[in-house]
């Protein structure tokens, strides 16, 4: 099993320096494996983790698992907090870890030696016992784990736009296989001046 220290040094080298919450992320990541009784970081695909942030805690909550997006293993529910729920895929267990909410103030007894909040926060999360630093709580996932991991292989294809759709997220509508884009679910909005497209095509070709 890797030590703290060697899980932050790996973290570091994806942001090219190390931050509390990177410290956050890896010492959730750490607790959740030692709740599940799993071994990790994982060399197979059976934890399932759902962060509820993208940045530095989400890549210190990877490090230490072994869950990654391009590996299925990882999930993003953007709710802006740095929180995360933990799945045993096999035991159909779930554990969801926030950070304590004294946890910044807490920080600064375990780091006297620190200038500033910022290295308080970043010395005192490494040093503090995880049940102080970090809030656990059971619990149970709303979509059924099937839905969420889909079966490999299954795909599908958009009547409206024609684009295909992977892992079942279709939406069937009336007799028709909708993406969620075309089912009204969309996260953006096309533009359909393709006169636009040109332009910047042009000034790309000009940058080369």
């Amino acid at each position: 099993m890797k030590t703290l220290s060697d899980l932050l040094q790996e973290s570091a080298a994806l942001h090219k320096h190390i931050c509390p919450r990177q410290v956050i992320g890896v010492r959730m990541g750490m607790l959740a494996g030692e709740i599940l009784g799993l071994d990790l970081p994982q060399t197979d695909k059976r934890l399932l983790t759902i962060v509820e942030m993208d940045g530095c805690a989400s890549d210190g909550i990877a490090v230490a698992t072994n869950c990654w997006v391009g590996r299925r293993t990882m999930r993003v529910e953007d709710f802006g907090k740095v929180a995360a729920t933990f799945v045993d895929t096999q035991l159909r267990r779930a554990v969801r870890i926030v950070p304590g909410g004294e946890a910044r103030t807490a920080a600064r007894a375990f780091a006297p030696e620190a200038r500033n909040k910022w290295e308080a926060q970043l010395l005192g999360y490494q040093r503090m016992p995880a049940l102080e630093l970090l809030s656990v709580q059971l619990v149970n996932l709303n979509t059924p784990l099937e839905k969420i991991i889909s079966q490999p292989g299954r795909k599908a294809i958009c009547d409206r736009c024609g684009e295909e759709i992977l892992n079942e997220r279709e939406v069937l509508w009336e007799n028709l296989t909708l993406c969620k884009t075309c089912a009204g679910q969309s996260y953006y909005t096309p533009i359909p001046d393709e006169s636009l497209i040109f332009s910047i095509q042009k000034e790309l070709m000009v940058c080369d």
